[in-house]
């Protein structure tokens, strides 16, 4: 009995099956194979099962490798591609603009910066680099924090709390003109 190779090489495959890939290859689109490397025992993105492994963590996991199907399938045709290009880069430049904008006011918005990029790192590499060298520092500096003594983190608290406070009273006085430092000493100079 002779059978076909490469039905079998694709049954054969480990981990969950890749239905979008699969869909593209039907179409004889051209689909990049490219090892995600996410963590998977046999190399794929699907998490370890068994073991104590929680079912959120399979339903993440399942997800995850869902929105990698989606974007390889979308990839997969050229128009397609430059289509995920271009919602991507301006999805990412709207939150990252929002993001700036709010940085000088109380509010998210280093955590919209940093939102714009993740969005940003879906399609380029740029973005997935500054991505994982801004996580890889603000680990760095909370294990940093939580290793000191609790008057050294009263102190960190404070600076960050000042510095908050200078950002919003320069915030009001130099966007809306209230300058809050004046009318509280009005307020306690004439009552």
């Amino acid at each position: 009995m002779v059978t076909n190779r490469s039905s079998v090489d694709a049954s054969a495959r480990p981990g969950p099956p890749n239905g979008g890939l699969r869909a593209a290859e039907r179409r004889r689109c051209a689909v990049p194979e490219e090892e995600h490397g996410r963590g998977g025992p046999d190399g794929t993105d699907s998490p370890a099962v068994g073991g104590g492994t929680a079912v959120a963590e399979r339903r993440r996991g399942r997800l995850r490798q869902r929105v990698h199907t989606t974007l390889d399938l979308i990839r997969s045709n050229p128009t397609g591609r430059v289509t995920l290009k271009i919602a991507v880069s301006v999805a990412g430049a709207l939150v990252v603009a929002v993001g700036i904008a709010l940085i000088p006011l109380p509010g998210p918005g280093w955590l919209l910066v940093i939102a714009g990029l993740g969005i940003w790192a879906v399609e380029f590499h740029w973005a997935r680099r500054l991505l994982a060298f801004t996580r890889g520092h603000v680990q760095r500096w909370t294990r940093w924090v939580t290793r000191q003594s609790l008057p050294v983190r009263f102190v960190l608290g404070a600076v960050g709390l000042v510095f908050v406070s200078v950002v919003v009273w320069l915030s009001l006085k130099y966007s809306l003109g209230i300058d809050l430092v004046a009318r509280v000493l009005h307020y306690l100079a004439t009552h």
